[in-house]
């Protein structure tokens, strides 16, 4: 089944706004309450204050060692992201997430580096993947995500809210939703990427009706 996807178009959102305000203001008169708010994660971040310019990053030995062992599309293969995960998380976890994830892929088993290193590594996007003017910014993943969506859902008086990680990559995970949203099938929804974090300025959509459907 198909769903009624409506992008919410805003301003550029700062550490100065607040996103459930943001939703409130800009989705007034677009959601009702069988609807699913859905805010991109890099710009729940950014007004959580979650941004950093790369100059802030000094990349040590580590980071700029262990970023060419990553593909060129992910986010830390570059020096600063992966210094970025480093300062969040220290060099030791990252270095054995490393060395654990390198066996268990030559042994078959995927994914294991980023289950062990940490939330951020997930989630920290690079220079090029958010919207200016925060383009030239590190944007670590948002912090409390499940408080965040509750206070969202509550604020708006809809079915469901939820924090949304999805590029044009065909790759869309939902990392922090409301009871009674299948975060599997809301990343399904939202796998042609609806949202707009460049120029198009919509970081936040609405699933119209999914309570009903």
């Amino acid at each position: 089944m198909e769903y009624e996807i409506i992008p919410v178009p805003t301003r550029i959102l700062t550490s100065r706004d607040d996103i459930v305000e943001a939703v409130k203001e800009y989705g007034k008169g677009k959601y009702g309450p069988d609807d699913v708010i859905c805010a991109a994660e890099s710009v729940v971040a950014i007004t959580q204050g979650m941004a950093m310019r790369c100059e802030e990053f000094k990349p040590g030995f580590l980071a700029k060692t262990l970023c060419h062992f990553f593909p060129s599309y992910g986010s830390i293969s570059g020096w600063y992201c992966m210094q970025a995960l480093i300062d969040t998380e220290s060099n030791a976890k990252v270095l054995w997430a490393f060395i654990v994830g390198a066996v268990t892929k030559l042994l078959g088993k995927k994914g294991v580096f980023y289950q062990m290193a940490g939330y951020q590594a997930r989630l920290i996007d690079d220079v090029t993947g958010t919207m200016p003017p925060y383009d030239k910014h590190i944007v670590y993943g948002p912090k409390e995500p499940f408080k965040v969506v509750k206070e969202m859902k509550e604020a708006c008086g809809v079915y469901g809210a939820v924090i949304a990680d999805v590029n044009d990559l065909k790759r869309a995970a939902i990392i922090g939703w409301t009871d009674g949203v299948d975060p599997d099938k809301v990343s399904k929804i939202l796998i042609d990427n609806p949202f707009g974090n460049a120029s198009q300025k919509t970081p936040i959509c609405i699933i119209k009706n999914y309570r009903k459907a």
